[in-house]
Formats: structure tokens, sequence, C-alpha cells
């Protein structure tokens, strides 16, 4: 009986609080407000919406930032490529292979982007390069083999050619409009996952990253930088703008992990529209030179000196019969203009440079002893010349011809690339001891990938120089040269 009574006060007791609490609030709160009369029908109303209940076909995007028209247009155009690799590998890598590819033993895997319908596909170089047979895997899963147009290290970029016809594209945009702060978007195939879309914004112009002249010192680098992420499998795909527009091909990223880890890099879609072009017109870009060693204002180099403006690229010096030269362009001037595009650093200068072909004109504006200067030059190219450079690998060089390695012969003598003496005469070749069948592989211990970047290293060489090689019985020689 004591029992029952116990279990009947504490319910007694518990009713009795519960009386108290309601009677406090409403003697406390008498004219409560309307959003806290509100029922969960009447909140659905407003414009919040509770995530799990969101109707699919309304989408909440603020004006001017829709990045769904974008993704919508540009991943039917982005493209999976699978590079199928059969001979060695050199063991000194490329950088980017450490940043992009997805690597299998003698498999690699990239993006691309389709520009046009009837199947030319742009991408990175690395992405192809050593590659013996290349698949592209379409958006649909559909598959083709591809074909190699043309490459170009200086670069990094690569055009391929698929046989299909009426394919989805991304049309170029104008990568100069492109401005900080601006959303874009990156498409690719990152990890293996095909057709990822990214965000982020471009957060710097004309960045050099030093990624392309550790192999080539004719490198170009002046990137797009943006933060959208992009990982290992992106590199060759589309950097676009809300508009769907290719301003950028995604090459690569700045971390120390081999991941994202913030800032990624691409072409800017001018300069790969003109080597696209080059590529499809001759199978090799018609690279112009204005033939001089320059610094940007701010080296170390030139810390002791003071300049006039803080903004241009000091030219150290001219090559003989360049075009700088001939223009009348001297040492110790500063370029501050190209035609009418202002010039700040050495990656604008030579973007704006690479525009261009041989033999065509271009205006340039600079200060000599702080006086503003102009003069015309023509351009030339690393062979020195305003003649257009053909595909073949064949060179004229000091009495010796030389040409390509090709494949068979690297995979023979174990080597990643060279140039091969085929035919000599009397001259500075003979004279060193060098005989017919040579190849050489590097020129003061900087790799010689192939001819065009035999003649690039040696153009710019003075005194003496040590050549690297081997013979087809694969006996390795070291020869010594006197060179200008």
């Amino acid at each position: 009986m004591e029992k029952k009574q116990f279990f009947i006060g504490i319910l007694f007791a518990s009713i009795l609080s519960a009386l108290i609490s309601v009677g406090g609030y409403i003697y406390f709160n008498p004219n409560p407000s309307a959003s806290e009369n509100k029922n969960f029908e009447e909140i659905q109303n407003d414009n919040t919406r509770f995530s799990s209940f969101l109707d699919e076909t309304v989408y909440n995007v603020p004006e001017g930032i829709n990045f769904i028209y974008a993704a919508e247009q540009v991943t039917k155009g982005v493209v999976h490529i699978k590079a199928k690799m059969d001979r060695k590998t050199p063991q000194a890598k490329s950088p980017f292979e450490e940043y992009f590819r997805n690597q299998r033993p003698q498999q690699s895997s990239g993006s691309g982007v389709i520009i046009s319908p009837d199947g030319y596909i742009v991408t990175n170089n690395h992405v192809v390069e050593n590659a013996s047979a290349l698949e592209v895997i379409l958006h649909d899963n559909r598959s083709y083999k591809a074909q190699v147009i043309g490459t170009d290290p200086n670069t990094d970029i690569a055009l391929l050619k698929i046989d299909e016809e009426d394919l989805n594209f991304v049309e170029f945009g104008n990568s100069d409009n492109a401005k900080i702060g601006e959303w874009v978007l990156a498409v690719g195939n990152p990890f293996n996952l095909t057709s990822t879309v990214t965000a982020g914004i471009v957060s710097a112009k004309a960045r050099n990253i030093n990624i392309l002249n550790r192999q080539n010192r004719y490198g170009i680098e002046s990137f797009i930088q943006t933060d959208a992420a992009v990982n290992p499998g992106n590199s060759g795909g589309a950097l676009v703008n809300l508009s769907g527009k290719l301003i950028g091909v995604n090459t690569a990223i700045a971390t120390p992990t081999g991941s994202y880890a913030g800032y990624s890099f691409a072409v800017p879609s001018i300069l790969v529209k003109k080597v696209v072009n080059d590529l499809k017109e001759y199978g090799v870009v018609q690279r112009a030179l204005l033939g001089v060693s320059i610094l940007n204002l701010d080296d170390p180099n030139l810390e002791t000196r003071e300049f006039p403006t803080n903004s241009g690229v000091f030219i150290g010096g001219t090559t003989p019969g360049s075009a700088a030269e001939e223009a009348g362009l001297q040492a110790e001037d500063i370029i501050i203009k190209i035609d009418e595009k202002k010039i700040t650093n050495v990656a604008e200068l030579q973007e704006q440079i690479a525009r261009f072909s041989p033999g065509e004109e271009v205006l340039v504006t600079y200060l000599r002893n702080g006086k503003e200067q102009s003069s015309t030059v023509k351009l030339k190219s690393l062979a020195n010349t305003t003649e257009v450079v053909t595909a073949s690998t064949a060179r004229v060089l000091g009495g010796a011809t030389f040409e390509d390695v090709s494949e068979e012969e690297m995979e023979a003598l174990d080597i990643s690339g060279g140039s091969k003496v085929v035919e000599i005469e009397d001259g500075k070749w003979k004279d060193i001891g060098i005989k017919e069948g040579f190849i050489i592989t590097a020129v003061d211990k900087g790799a010689v990938k192939d001819t065009e970047s035999l003649i690039a290293i040696l153009q710019n060489a003075r005194g003496g120089i040590l050549i690297e090689g081997v013979y087809p019985d694969g006996s390795k020689e070291y020869y010594g040269m006197g060179w200008q």
C-alpha cells in the first residue's frame, strides 16, 4: 500500500511541475512572435529548405554564378586517355609523372578535351609521351584508338585525333579576358573518376613555376593559376569559364605530396590554340624567338641595380644574328611592351612572343637609359631563320646532318632520346672524331631529347662544350668541342 502511494505521489508532482512550467512561459511571454508559432508546414513555405526535403527540380543558383550550365556543356567534351607504355621508361622521370599520372606498370592515364566535332583532341604532352598506344574513352564510354598528330614539349601540349564525327566539343575562349577572382571549372578524370567537375577562382595569371624549364630551357610558363581541385588524372583536362568556354588546359599542381594542395596551373587557351593550329598544319610548332637572354627585374642577380621602373623584363644579352640584335635591341634594355600588351615579367614576355611565328613582326617597346624607345622586330626560329619549320627531323648543323632517334633505337640502346649524326662532312664535328651513326644524348650534362633540343642548346652555347652519346653498337663516347 505504501509503495502504491509513493508512485501516485511522483505522478502528481510531475503533472504539477508541467503545469507550472507552461503557466510560467505564458506569463512571461504573453505575445509570442509569429515565427515562434510556426508549425513545420509553415517553415517549409519559407525560402529555407531542409536538405532532406529539397525538391530535385529546384536549384538555388545565385545570379551570375551558374556552374550547372558550364558543367553540362563541358563534361561531354572531356575524354579519358589511357596510354600504354611498351618500352622501358627512363629513370629520370618527368616531374609531371609524379603529379598527374595514375601510375601502373606500363600504363598511365590522363584527360583530354575534344576541340572539334571531327575528333581532334588536345591534351598534355606528358600524358602521351613515350606511349606506344593510346585509348580515348568518351563520356558515354565509347572507346577509340587515337593518333598523335603532334606534340610540343615547350608548352606541354599534344594534339590527338580519333576517327569519329559529330562529337560534342568544347569551344575555345579567350584566356586574355579571364580575370583574377573569376569563377572557373576544372573538368577531367582524377584517379580514374571520369567526368569530375571542380570549381574555383582564377588566383593569378602569367605564373611561372619552373616545371617546364627544368627540362627545357625553351619551356614556356605563363600559367593560369586557380584553386579548383586538380589531382592525378586531371592532366590535359579542361579549365573553363562559366560560359563553358575553354580558357586553359590543366597541366600542373603545386604540392608537397603529389596530390592537390591548394593550387593548380593551366596553359592559357590563346597559347593552346596557336600550338594546335601549328600542329594541324605543319606537324610541328612554328616557335618564334627574339634571341635574347632575359631576367625579371626582381631577379637576385640584379639586386644591386636600380631601375626607372619596377615592371618589365631586363635583357641580359642578345644572340649574334638574332632577331633582337638585328632590330637594335641591346643588353640592359628593359622590355615593357610587345605591340600594345604591357609586359611585367618574363612569363608574360614568353607567352606573347610564343603567339607568333618566325617571319612575323612585333613592335617591341623598351627603356634604354630611362628613355622609352621602340623597334620593329622580325622574329626568327630556333634555327635562327624566318623560314617555315617542317615536321622533318633532319637538320644540317656545322657540316653534319642530324635526325631524331627512332623508337626502336631508343629501346635497343636503353636511351630516352637523342639526335643522330646521319651524314658528316668536313668541319668541326668531323675534326673532333665524331662518326656517322653517333647519337648525341647530352651536351654539358643537359639532356638532348631530339634534334630540335640539340639545336636549341647549341644556339646558346659558348666556348668549350662536352658532348656525350652512344654509337649503334652500344659504346659510349665523350667529345670536347669549341663551339662559336
